[in-house]
């Protein structure tokens, strides 16, 4: 991990927000990316509203984490806006996490596959989108474990860091 790498969490919930109910997955997420080493602070909570997804999003990216992820809001329902929300601060996509993420839930819960979250950078910032569910931010972070260390790496200018190599295959460049 490279030093002092900070990732920063924002739950989408209405009720989450509202007070209906305690957030579950982003305390699980952060917990999760600081196992990974990531410096991570409590999770932002905000409602199923673009404006405010979209605020969080270019605060995190202002303020120079390195990883930001978010939960909740990526399904199909009319208030599910995080894809749409997360897409206006993208610069550039990363479509393989975003479709790795998805095929990880899949063999245990089929509707994984109605997820719209999408991952991309936002300047040197990866933007990661999971469900808002506890089951699938544990799959997320599944699939993050093996990749976001390197990312961030690179995403930091440090192309010093090894390239995850399959056992057996020769290493690349």
């Amino acid at each position: 991990m490279p030093a002092g790498a900070r990732a920063q969490v924002v739950t989408v919930s209405d009720r989450a927000h509202r007070g209906v109910y305690p957030d579950r997955s982003g305390p699980l997420l952060a917990d999760g990316l600081a196992a990974l080493g990531f410096v991570v602070g409590p999770p932002t909570v905000v409602p199923d509203e673009r404006v405010h997804i979209e605020t969080a999003l270019r605060t995190a990216v202002a303020d120079g984490f390195e990883l930001v992820v978010t939960t909740g809001g990526t399904g199909v329902g009319a208030r599910d806006v995080t894809p749409e929300a997360t897409a206006a601060v993208l610069d550039r996509p990363v479509p393989g996490l975003a479709e790795a993420l998805r095929a990880a839930g899949r063999a245990t819960v089929p509707a994984a596959v109605l997820s719209r979250g999408l991952v991309g950078t936002a300047g040197t910032t990866l933007v990661v989108n999971l469900p808002g569910s506890t089951g699938g931010v544990r799959d997320g972070l599944g699939v993050l474990a093996g990749v976001v260390v390197h990312a961030v790496s690179q995403l930091r200018g440090h192309d010093d860091q090894a390239h995850p190599v399959r056992p057996g295959a020769e290493p690349t460049g």
